[in-house]
């Protein structure tokens, strides 16, 4: 069984920065691919970033590039998830999801265990 648990979510305003954070138990966890989705009220789950076991490859949505770093941490269990330059449109729960094999994909049913998200808001 694996859990995982976000945190860093919060109210800032546009142009400010969060750190989110995902712990995770499971001795899996450095073996596993993980990611990063999003979903704001009224619309579908969508991707934000992902990231291979070793941490060496990360995918991003493009409505992201360039401002949001995925990273990870194996001998913590902890991946995370540097926002910078936030606006109103990265208002969303953000939740981390972990894939039980090393590769990273952007497609949600690929992701078998995830979060109970962290809400993120950004004022104008």
């Amino acid at each position: 069984q694996v859990q995982l648990v976000e945190s860093g979510g919060g109210l800032v305003q546009a142009g400010g920065s969060l750190r989110l954070s995902c712990a995770a138990s499971g001795r899996t966890f450095s073996r596993s691919a993980m990611a990063w989705f999003c979903q704001a009220p009224g619309k579908e789950r969508e991707f934000v970033a992902a990231i291979t076991w070793s941490g060496g490859t990360t995918y991003y949505a493009d409505s992201v590039k360039g401002r949001f770093t995925i990273s990870r941490d194996n001998a913590k269990n902890t991946v995370y998830l540097q926002m910078n330059s936030l606006k109103p449109e990265d208002t969303a729960i953000y939740y981390c999801a972990r894939r039980g094999m090393v590769l990273a994909v952007r497609e949600a049913e690929q992701y078998d265990y995830w979060g109970q998200g962290t809400q993120v808001t950004v004022s104008s």
